[in-house]
C-alpha cells in the first residue's frame, strides 16, 4: 500500500523550484521550510529530470538568463506569499482573543 505524503504536491514542486532557481543549497531551503534535506533532495532530483526532458534548447543565452532570473523571482514571490499567508492566520487568531 502506497504511503501518502504529508506534503502537498504543489508545496513539493515549489520547494524544489526554490532550490533550483534561487541557487541556494538544499540544506538551507530545507531548514527554512522545515523539510528534511534528503526529502527535499529527492524532490529536486525529480524536478531536474522533468526540466531536462523539456529543456528549451532554442533559447538564446540572454533569453535563458532572463528565464532563470524570472524563475528565481517567481520562487521568491511564492515563498513570500506563503509566509504572508501564515502571518495573516497568526494575526487573525491573535485578534480573536
Amino acid at each position: 500500500m502506497a504511503r501518502q505524503s504529508k506534503y502537498p504536491e504543489e508545496f513539493r514542486r515549489q520547494a524544489a523550484a526554490l532550490v533550483l532557481d534561487s541557487g541556494r543549497t538544499i540544506r538551507d531551503v530545507g531548514r527554512e521550510l522545515g523539510v528534511n534535506h534528503e526529502t527535499l533532495r529527492n524532490w529536486v532530483d525529480r524536478m531536474r529530470q522533468e526540466r531536462d526532458g523539456d529543456r528549451p534548447s532554442d533559447l538564446a543565452s540572454d533569453e535563458r538568463a532572463e528565464l532563470m532570473r524570472l524563475r528565481r523571482q517567481v520562487a521568491q514571490l511564492e515563498l513570500e506569499k506563503e509566509i504572508l499567508k501564515k502571518a495573516a492566520v497568526f494575526f487573525a487568531r491573535e485578534t480573536e482573543r
